[in-house]
């Protein structure tokens, strides 16, 4: 399977690092991915890249990779703005789609996408669901160890617009990414929780800029225009509610995920920043006069991953970020080999793009 690259920044050498060392991670894989092209705005920039890391020919032009007969997926890893048109050349090409999140600026465009893209295989980069305690966790709860889910709360946290002398970055800057934090970090979190509890219905949100004027990203004073905090309150189709926090003025976090999920007969904790456990509280367990066996359960999860996932390095191997998107491409290119659904889909991206576009609605309309 030939791939061609759309950007080459920090996720585009991420999604390279996952093709190219996969066969190390899964045994005997029955089929072979290479990056035979990659696209940046300048060719001095796609030269370098494809002379470093042996990713095929160098150009400036997606359309040249899109339309290239010999490539037969694209890896979408430019900035949200750029998605849309991307992905409806690529689709109308008939190629195999891996896109970055969010998968657009807007759920009109996402919903459109999800239709359109019914013939090939498409799978959006919510790589945190490929991460051992996260299928875990997913495992329990469909066993129904958790019962019915009554509520949640899922929380992350980075401190990367906590320094005003730092030049704001793409992601912080709605002309290029399309919304704010909720888009960037926001996602991710709405997306573990639709995986682990369920559809969502109904959301209210409230955005927050704590630093009206920063350095922008040519150096010089600037108005920022895109949140960098965001709450929401969520009802789910099942009935469960929950709060959802995305937030990047967090001083003193690194890559603060957290969540927590509780159920009729369980509970569940997961901390990304310890991610080789999960914690599980099972509340039909015994009790008694001092504890009996009530209380939390770390669940060692490291690097045990379904099968042929477990051979490298070790299931006693502590488990890292970067070992998610390895899991999230193989699932993605297994899907493809095999000729099935991939999943997260983009009608789970449609999904996660919906709730943000009623939490931005939402934000609008508050008066608080």
């Amino acid at each position: 399977m030939n791939i061609g690259l759309l950007g080459f920044g920090f996720m585009g050498k991420t999604h390279a690092y996952a093709i190219q060392n996969m066969n190390y991670f899964y045994g005997k894989l029955p089929f072979k991915a290479k990056i035979t092209g990659v696209c940046t705005r300048s060719i001095e920039t796609a030269s370098a890249a494809a002379d470093e890391f042996n990713l095929g020919k160098a150009v400036t032009d997606e359309d040249e990779l899109i339309n290239d007969p010999e490539i037969d997926i694209i890896d979408i890893c430019t900035p949200n703005i750029y998605h849309y048109e991307s992905l409806k050349k690529a689709i109308a090409a008939g190629k195999h789609i891996y896109c970055e999140k969010p998968l657009c600026i807007n759920d009109k465009q996402a919903f459109e996408i999800a239709e359109t893209s019914k013939d090939i295989i498409g799978q959006v980069v919510f790589n945190y669901r490929f991460m051992s305690p996260i299928l875990r966790a997913k495992q329990l709860i469909d066993e129904g160890r958790l019962g019915r889910i009554l509520s949640f709360r899922c929380a992350y946290l980075h401190n990367s617009c906590t320094d005003l002398n730092k030049n704001a970055g793409w992601k912080q800057n709605k002309d290029i990414c399309g919304g704010g934090v909720l888009f960037d970090l926001g996602s991710h979190a709405i997306d573990l929780m639709y995986y682990l509890c369920g559809e969502f219905d109904n959301v209210v949100g409230r955005g927050q800029i704590a630093h009206k004027t920063r350095k922008g990203m040519d150096g010089q004073l600037w108005e920022t225009n895109a949140d960098e905090a965001f709450y929401i309150i969520a009802e789910l189709k099942n009935g469960a509610y929950g709060m959802i926090e995305a937030n990047k003025i967090a001083i003193g976090e690194n890559d603060g995920l957290t969540f927590e999920i509780f159920g009729e007969k369980g509970a569940l904790k997961f901390d990304l920043m310890e991610p080789n456990w999960l914690h599980f509280y099972d509340d039909t367990r015994q009790g008694g006069e001092l504890g009996g066996d009530k209380g939390y359960t770390r669940i060692e999860c490291v690097g045990r991953f379904p099968a042929p996932g477990n051979i490298f390095p070790s299931i006693k191997a502590p488990v890292g970020w970067l070992r998610a998107h390895v899991g999230s491409m193989y699932s993605f290119l297994n899907s493809v080999y095999y000729n099935r659904p991939a999943t997260p889909s983009f009608n789970d991206a449609a999904h996660v793009q919906w709730v943000m576009e009623q939490a931005y609605k939402s934000d609008e309309k508050c008066t608080l």
